[in-house]
């Protein structure tokens, strides 16, 4: 008898329950919003919210800033749903359990992926407050999602990340920022377990790699979103400079405050990827 797919389960029960709790909704996209971009879902319409902690196989949020919970509404005249949080490694959470709620939503028949964070610039025309397409990845956590049992029994465990972050979806954000004037960089993001910041040294060695960006999360996500064939689009609010460049020593409350004020611009943003995107 076929040993029973533990993950499965969980990711069906966790599916019937978000369909229970906010309606058999014809989602266009999962917005997974970042540290200090939160309050995005406060403007979300006809909202219902659920916690992370009452969804079954569901892990909670314990990183400052990030509430965790979803948000389900109406954004741009579309179903959304939204996560204000994120789950992270250096949390103690295995790479699956990371993955997990993009796997529910891939359940959920959700084909879009838009995640946000919050990152360091190592590019130096970067500036603090500009928004960043992450065009690609370079995965530094030493994690994979698929490296395990139960998630290869579910997908493709040899997932391609050939144009992981959708170039299409690309072009039309760079068209929204324009509109809005919006000040929008695209280039290479880095990911790395955290949750201390990185050294000067390491920042040194990120950008001989070729990365433009580098934080501590997302690179789980779209791996799993991408094994689920699912559309996905990064974004990364710049909060900071890497540390040592022009003297930078980044710390959280750093982070938080530039997102809180960004958050208006990041709304606008999205508003105009769903309207171009979703019609």
């Amino acid at each position: 008898m076929p040993t029973p797919n533990l993950l499965e389960q969980q990711l069906t029960s966790a599916a019937d329950q978000l369909r229970q709790c906010f309606g058999d909704l014809n989602y266009r996209a999962l917005i997974i919003l970042g540290s200090g971009l939160n309050a995005v879902a406060d403007r979300i319409e006809e909202s219902k919210v659920l916690s992370f902690d009452q969804v079954s196989g569901m892990k909670t949020s314990t990183a400052a800033g990030h509430v965790g919970r979803y948000v389900s509404g109406r954004l741009a005249g579309h179903d959304v749903l939204v996560m204000q949080g994120r789950l992270h490694g250096y949390e103690g959470y295995t790479a699956q359990e990371v993955a997990f709620p993009v796997w529910v939503a891939a359940r959920l028949g959700i084909s879009l992926l838009i995640t946000s964070n919050a990152a360091g610039a190592l590019n130096t025309s970067y500036e603090v407050g500009d928004f960043c397409l992450m065009s690609d990845q370079i995965n530094l956590t030493g994690r994979n999602p698929m490296a395990a049992a139960e998630p290869a029994m579910i997908y493709d465990r040899f997932v391609s990340m050939y144009e992981a972050f959708d170039p299409h979806l690309q072009k039309i954000a760079q068209t929204a920022a324009a509109e809005n004037s919006i000040s929008l960089q695209i280039g290479v993001y880095a990911g790395l377990l955290g949750p201390s910041f990185e050294t000067p040294a390491e920042i040194r060695m990120l950008q001989k790699l070729g990365a433009d960006s580098v934080a501590m999360s997302v690179c789980e996500e779209v791996i799993a979103a991408r094994a689920a064939n699912m559309k996905v689009m990064g974004i990364s609010l710049i909060t900071n400079m890497g540390c040592g460049i022009e003297d930078s020593n980044p710390n959280d409350l750093e982070v938080q405050d530039v997102g809180a004020a960004r958050v208006g611009d990041f709304y606008q943003l999205i508003e105009g990827i769903l309207s171009s995107e979703c019609n």
